[in-house]
């Protein structure tokens, strides 16, 4: 038989404390974790193919911190950088009518 301790203000001892997910991304997020790995294919000492795969996992903040601000210039994924996008093909285009319109008016 065991002895048990039922003295006043002992406490049991707690196990391994769990963590939830939430917690996890929480910490991730604030970090930030990078992933990195090579996936190489040869054949016969030739390298046929090499694809190298990098990811950074973290919140906007730690990723502007870390100097990664791509999607801020993607047209794809930013308003202001298809509205700039937008502006600059439309410069490019005014510049080359405007060097077409006076050899076509000198015919």
């Amino acid at each position: 038989m065991t002895d048990v301790d039922f003295r006043q203000g002992s406490y049991p001892v707690s196990g391994p404390q769990t963590t939830n997910l939430a917690d996890i991304l929480e910490r991730v997020l604030d970090k930030g974790i990078v992933i990195a790995g090579d996936i190489k294919i040869e054949l016969l000492d030739i390298e046929l193919l090499t694809i190298r795969l990098r990811l950074f996992v973290a919140s906007v903040d730690t990723a502007k911190k870390a100097g990664i601000d791509w999607w801020e210039n993607d047209p794809a994924l930013s308003s202001r950088a298809a509205r700039n996008a937008l502006q600059e093909e439309n410069r490019a285009l005014r510049e080359r009518l405007e060097e077409l319109e006076p050899s076509t008016a000198e015919k």
